[in-house]
């Protein structure tokens, strides 16, 4: 790399220092500074993180997420924790530096870079996970996430496409690059790792968040997104971090409303869409940045079942088990009567049916009658 191309970088990474990028390392350096003076006092350094567990979480309807609760460990430099200790020092000056320089580690790279920390490298990619999750536990009471702290997850984002605009940066220059989702003939723009740079601009109605990657590419090859006015975005089951981020940061930016169009299936309600919506009780502390609180579930509902003759297919064990918990012991569904009405009601049924099977009707039945059709009323939709 030329000297120049350098300078230009240096700068463009200099400039492109935000209050999130200054915040963290402002935060890092006080929480290894707090572990000076206690030496220096002659006491034990400690770090206290907040307890990571389903007993520490609570469903706040105001906030429409699952928030955690006040509850933290502490964990303080003794014989049998000197080596966690030190790793987790390692991999926060890991991310100072990653924040300094504008660049970005995997969770697999962080991994590999602690096998030059001597004593204090991993093993196994578990053990760095658990470190690295401790870590953004830490920091999300700061409001940074992981992504910020400059470690991003191996999985890519979902797919795009639809009436949208999004603005992104050339990592080298800084220089700003429009995307336009409407021209990616049969493909889509995929959302990167991080989202947190990136800009938008769009007049779309809605963002219509799908899980199957089938019923995606039907809706955009016949460009549902034209006909409705809307933004297309491929879950793909679970949906991604980056995806929820994404969906997120995009619905506030353009002030619209998100739908999500899922399998009828206690996976699909329990899992993916809720997840979506509220997150999930074992992380949390990342919630409140990924979760999608104003997002509705359009369908397929149990009652669509009824009302469209779909095909179906028998719950099994899991499944049943699922939606059991889901009304016994998932504080969000309890808050809400119609999804205690509708989780019941599919029990009763004892069936499940994909988005696919209204293809019973036809190939485009779903893009010309029932997609239409449900649109024309989401106060209907389930919370």
């Amino acid at each position: 790399m030329s000297k120049k191309t350098n300078k230009r970088k240096s700068s463009a990474r200099r400039n492109g220092r935000n209050g999130i990028d200054r915040l963290t390392i402002e935060k890092i350096k006080e929480a290894a500074a707090g572990i000076h003076q206690s030496i220096l006092r002659g006491r034990k350094p400690g770090m206290k993180f907040p307890v990571r567990a389903l007993s520490n979480v609570h469903y706040s309807p105001s906030k429409g997420f699952f928030e955690l609760g006040r509850r933290k460990k502490e964990r303080t430099l003794t014989v049998t924790t000197i080596k966690t200790f030190a790793q987790t020092l390692k991999l926060m000056e890991l991310s100072k530096e990653l924040v300094e320089t504008d660049d970005f580690a995997t969770k697999r790279d962080a991994y590999y870079q602690s096998k030059n920390w001597g004593e204090a490298r991993f093993d196994e990619q578990s053990e760095s996970d658990a470190v690295m999750d401790d870590i953004e536990a830490l920091f999300s009471l700061y409001g940074i996430s992981r992504e910020q702290l400059r470690f991003y997850p191996e999985e890519h984002g979902g797919a795009v496409a639809g009436e949208l605009i999004v603005i992104d940066r050339d990592p080298e220059t800084g220089e700003r690059i429009e995307i336009d989702c409407t021209r990616f003939g049969t493909g889509s723009y995929s959302i990167p790792h991080s989202v947190e740079h990136l800009e938008f601009k769009t007049k779309a109605k809605f963002i219509l968040a799908i899980e199957t990657g089938g019923m995606y590419q039907r809706l955009q090859n016949q460009k549902f997104w034209k006909k409705a006015n809307c933004i297309l975005v491929e879950m793909g089951g679970v949906p991604t971090r980056a995806t929820r981020r994404f969906v997120r940061r995009l619905s506030e930016s353009a002030r619209i409303p998100v739908y999500a169009f899922v399998d009828c299936d206690p996976y699909g309600i329990s899992n993916i869409y809720r997840t979506l919506k509220v997150g999930s009780g074992n992380a949390a502390h990342i919630n409140k940045f990924f979760c999608v609180p104003h997002a509705r579930f359009l369908g397929v509902t149990p009652q669509d079942i009824i009302d469209y003759d779909l095909p179906t297919h028998p719950l099994k064990e899991v499944d049943i088990k699922r939606a059991k918990d889901a009304l016994k012991n998932d504080p969000f569904f309890q808050q809400h009567k119609e999804w205690v009405k509708a989780l019941k009601q599919l029990l009763k049924m004892g069936v499940r049916a994909e988005q696919q099977a209204l293809a019973k009707w036809g190939l485009n039945y779903v893009i010309e009658e029932y997609l239409p059709a449900k649109l024309k009323n989401p106060k209907k939709f389930l919370p």
